[in-house]
């Protein structure tokens, strides 16, 4: 007890690390910008619980033998759907029980980054029962919901965005303003993430049918935010800010606190920047140890998968905004992380991405991994997107300038 105390003390001060899967590893902390080298410590087997109050020496495997998951949301039940990129199928997973194929996506073409990518639950769901997924056909990125009583009627929302093999983004979420937000990559021609005129290299917003919501930045555009490279991870802490994570090309993979109209720099500028014309972003990696994908945010902590750096990094946030230094969990314990997703039980799914043509995949993998929260601290907060109530106003995002900057070591790199 008295060790877990001095454990909770630490990460508040935003010094621990703690544990991968198995005891005794030593993971490395990030280093805050301008404050010298990051705090590392060694872990015991005493120390089991990890940032944001998980116990992630304890996972429980709630799926085998997938083949490259990669959106993944929850329904009211409790149950998971989750997408496998390459099959073009859609799963529900519930704990206990093995995988059921619920849909087969129509037009799904894959190959390299490309295929079923991201899937959200309509936040009404029990009224409407939507379920959105993000795909690559063969000449377009497109969005498209149907019901799972009828999989074979699938509507188009959203179509024409540029695809590629690589940089295609892909992430959806709905926020908590009720709206669909969508990351999409440059489709490898950086020049579109500058371009307004192309919604390649952007978040955008729109409404769940489709339709461009009167308060976007640039009237008349589904364009939220630009000047993204490849936008993987979208995710809003308990203030309603939006946290995103994006790889970058050779440097800096980063998460940006996006602000509506925000331009973050790409190409111009990858990594952090003094010029004011970009948003900087609040946390930057090397590639090899990061190209980070999916984000969730519970107990006060941003979760981010990491695909080469195959990892779980955990970032504190306060209240008000400020973001810590950054720890690891699960170093190399399970390969590349694709997504991580709090349940409405408030637990913490995690989706391995072994089976995607960069991994060495185990006899098992690829794998959802479920972590829990200790028993004596309070359960995580509830998810401001799929079925957190919805309110009626986006929060704008604090200015992240006076934010401090956490930093791991540079290294050069490719992104995914």
């Amino acid at each position: 007890m008295r060790l877990r105390v001095i454990l909770t003390a630490l990460l508040a001060l935003g010094l621990g690390t703690t544990t991968g899967a198995e005891a005794g590893t030593t993971v490395e902390a990030g280093t805050t910008a301008g404050a010298g080298a990051g705090v590392r410590l060694d872990s015991g087997s005493a120390l089991a619980l990890g940032a944001g109050g998980f116990d992630f020496a304890q996972p429980d495997v709630v799926a085998t033998g997938l083949e490259a998951p990669w959106g993944l949301d929850f329904l009211p039940d409790g149950s998971a759907l989750v997408a496998q990129r390459d099959q073009g199928t859609v799963l529900r997973i519930r704990p206990g029980r093995p995988p059921v194929q619920v849909a087969q996506i129509t037009g799904v073409v894959g190959g390299g980054e490309a295929g079923l990518l991201g899937l959200a639950v309509s936040p009404t769901y029990r009224l409407d029962r939507w379920v959105y997924v993000c795909f690559t056909t063969a000449s377009d990125i497109r969005i498209v919901r149907f019901r799972l009583n009828a999989p074979q009627n699938q509507q188009v929302i959203l179509s024409g965005l540029a695809r590629a093999s690589v940089h295609d983004g892909g992430r959806i979420a709905f926020g908590p303003d009720g709206l669909l937000y969508v990351g999409v990559g440059d489709a490898g021609v950086p020049a579109n993430a500058q371009n307004l005129a192309s919604r390649n290299g952007k978040i955008l917003r729109i409404r769940p049918n489709g339709g461009i919501p009167a308060g976007n930045p640039f009237p008349g555009s589904p364009v939220f935010s630009y000047g993204h490279r490849n936008v993987q991870g979208l995710t809003w802490d308990a203030r309603g800010r939006l946290f995103a994570t994006e790889f970058g090309q050779s440097t800096s993979d980063e998460v940006n606190v996006v602000v509506p109209g925000g331009n973050y720099g790409w190409p111009i500028v990858e990594g952090p920047s003094t010029d004011p014309r970009f948003r900087a972003p609040v946390v930057v990696w090397a590639p090899a140890q990061a190209s980070p994908s999916g984000a969730a945010f519970a107990n006060g902590t941003l979760f981010v998968a990491a695909l080469r750096g195959a990892r779980l990094w955990t970032v504190p946030v306060s209240a008000a905004g400020q973001v810590g230094t950054p720890t690891a969990e699960l170093v190399g314990a399970y390969g590349r992380l694709r997504t991580v997703e709090l349940a409405p039980d408030g637990s913490l799914w995690v989706a391995t991405s072994n089976r995607d043509g960069r991994g060495t995949p185990a006899p098992t993998d690829d794998r959802i991994l479920r972590f829990t929260t200790d028993e004596r601290q309070p359960p995580p907060a509830g998810r401001a997107g799929s079925h957190a109530p919805v309110s009626r106003h986006f929060t704008v995002p604090i200015d992240t300038t006076t934010s401090s900057l956490p930093v791991c070591d540079q290294n050069t790199g490719s992104s995914e």
